[in-house]
């Protein structure tokens, strides 16, 4: 049995839980998310806990076991404290702004690049650093990881959009290669 899975999540004061049918609909102070599982997991919120169970055992089950509890923990957490994450731009002339909901990224194309944020996403810019924010851990993710898609950081200089937190392995270049002398 899932060890994840058997863990009962505690749902913290101003949010609330409420399952119907194959779904799992939370609220809370920042907004309200859904969750669909599938009919072998069992879903019930008692005593300010939410209990996620397997109705048969099997090798799929077990595995939307945790899967499922998982998904349901990041959406309370999503609605009472949101989620973030943070990608650092590096590279002369490498800058970000945000005009609405529209993030423009300007690093080194012929144009900037523009990225729409959609519903529940938010973007904030000092400097060099670009912060996503919402209440959808997923969502916060994918646009996040599309961000960095725009200019992934190089090996040699280490130059692109990387994560905070985002170590980049260096490659020696060529006049480091040379330096070495031939290898006999």
């Amino acid at each position: 049995m899932s060890r994840i899975g058997r863990q009962p999540i505690l749902i913290p004061s101003g949010v609330t839980v409420e399952v119907s049918g194959h779904t799992v609909k939370v609220t809370g102070p920042k907004g309200s998310l859904e969750t669909h599982f599938p009919p072998e997991i069992h879903v019930e919120v008692a005593e300010g806990k939410v209990l996620v169970s397997t109705k048969n055992e099997g090798k799929y089950v077990m595995s939307l076991h945790g899967t499922i509890r998982a998904l349901i923990n990041n959406d309370i957490n999503g609605v009472s404290k949101g989620w973030s994450k943070k990608l650092e731009l590096v590279g002369t002339g490498f800058k970000a702004e945000v005009a609405g909901s529209t993030l423009s990224l300007t690093v080194g194309y012929s144009h900037p690049v523009k990225i729409e944020a959609p519903q529940g996403i938010g973007f904030k810019v000092e400097k060099t650093l670009v912060t996503v924010d919402g209440i959808d851990r997923e969502l916060v993710g994918q646009i996040a990881a599309n961000i960095r898609a725009v200019r992934p950081p190089e090996p040699y200089k280490g130059k692109g959009i990387k994560y905070v937190d985002e170590v980049i392995r260096r490659k020696p270049g060529k006049a480091a290669a040379a330096k070495a002398g031939p290898a006999a």
